[in-house]
């Protein structure tokens, strides 16, 4: 399942992952250009509605001359070939309109991701292709057993929303040995507690695959880097998200990047220093930290997300469930009552009948001259008494009387 996203604000959280937040700290390395082909950069010395296309063969220092670069106006077309910087500019392009920039190298197709054409300055973006040269002879190498690190280039990226966050892994998978890399245990990790939606996303190595919120890496690992970038959805109902986050490998720098809304804050013991940076007409907060050692948990705390106070829903539930109960109560209470009045009946006849029947038994014995008349007396009169009692509680509880025979 692929982590559907709002590709305009991805494009500027990718942008300040791989260069914004390098202000921070000048322990940030350069990145990978990978990493960054495609992504657009607004800048400002570039004519108004000008952008342009750096096309290079996997390396910064390997320009691509003379190549055609496409780019996608709407539904037009513009081909221009790169110049021996390797750069392809196209001027004059309509603001607000959707454009992307494609290209074909040796067999492989790269293109941008869309954006808007600038109302204001120009565009400029990378697309970088696969060094086929130096991917099949560390490919030809074989696999020894090793390990691998999670490089300075990854960014824990997060976007908040009604009663929910977006949380985005860009992972540097770096193996800093020469020959591809098994590594002892699997490269695999759970997303944070509560995670749905997970999916790896556009860009990503092959190599990753997600099953509900389980992360798997299949090794080997080749020299250099594995891109992994893989997103979830928390819920923020209460306006707040914790993360506790484990990763199967060191991560050489922590650095994470959340997207201000109103009162979004971002806290954490291991973050040692953070910053408010405009983009867009947006703010996001960048942070950075130290090393993590591979299965220590990333703990981040962002609040401050926008959300309904639940507080009224649950009354508002709470009398709902209460009517229903007091509802279902009252249709059974009747049913009840008839099932007792009935039980009740019942043992008052029994009662009623047996009292009859010694009444009947004291007045044949009577005659029988076999009880004293003072016996007869006080036992009738006792017995009679009864009767009267059962008939008159029969009679007030509205009780149908038993048949006339049996009385």
């Amino acid at each position: 399942m692929r982590r559907l996203c709002v590709l305009r604000c991805l494009c500027v959280l990718c942008y300040l992952c791989v260069l914004c937040v390098g202000h921070v700290s000048a322990q940030f390395q350069m990145p990978d250009p990978k990493q960054m082909s495609g992504i657009p950069r607004p800048v400002d010395d570039l004519p108004k509605g000008a952008i342009s296309v750096r096309l290079i063969r996997g390396e910064l220092s390997n320009n691509i001359a003379g190549h055609p670069v496409d780019l996608h106006i709407g539904s037009d077309v513009r081909t221009v070939k790169t110049d021996e910087a390797g750069r392809a500019q196209f001027n004059d392009v309509p603001a607000g309109t959707t454009v992307k920039a494609t290209a074909d190298v040796d067999g492989e197709h790269l293109e941008s991701q869309e954006f808007p054409a600038p109302a204001e300055g120009g565009i400029r973006l990378m697309l970088v292709a696969t060094d086929k040269a130096k991917a099949a002879a560390a490919a030809a190498a074989p696999a020894i057993a090793g390990h691998v690190v999670i490089g300075e280039q990854s960014r824990i990226v997060m976007q908040p929303r009604e009663e929910a966050l977006d949380v985005y892994y860009l992972l540097d998978i770096a193996n800093n040995a020469k020959s591809p890399v098994n590594t002892a245990a699997p490269f695999e990790f759970e997303m944070p507690a509560g995670a749905r939606g997970c999916g790896i996303m556009q860009g990503s190595s092959p190599q990753a695959s997600v099953t509900g919120a389980h992360v798997i890496v299949q090794g080997p690992f080749a020299p250099g880097s594995t891109f992994v970038q893989v997103a979830c959805e928390l819920p923020a109902e209460t306006g707040e998200v914790a993360i506790a986050q484990r990763f199967p490998a060191a991560l050489e720098h922590l650095a994470v990047v959340v997207k201000k809304l109103g009162n979004t804050a971002l806290r954490s013991p291991q973050l040692r220093e953070q910053r408010e940076l405009p983009a867009e007409g947006e703010v996001f907060i960048a942070a950075t930290g130290g090393a993590v050692a591979a299965g220590q948990p990333i703990e981040l705390n962002v609040d401050g997300i926008p959300h309904h106070n639940p507080a009224p829903r649950r009354i508002a539930l709470g009398l709902a469930m209460a009517i229903v109960l007091a509802g279902v109560w009252a249709a059974g209470r009747p049913a009840e009552d008839r099932t007792a009045r009935s039980s009740e009946r019942k043992r008052l006849a029994a009662r009623r009948d047996k009292l009859f029947n010694e009444l009947v038994r004291l007045e044949q014995e009577r005659r029988g001259g076999r009880v004293d008349d003072r016996r007869y007396a006080t036992r009738r009169e006792e017995v009679v008494v009864s009767l009267e009692q059962i008939y008159s509680a029969l009679d007030g509880d509205d009780l149908a009387a038993e048949p006339a025979a049996a009385t």
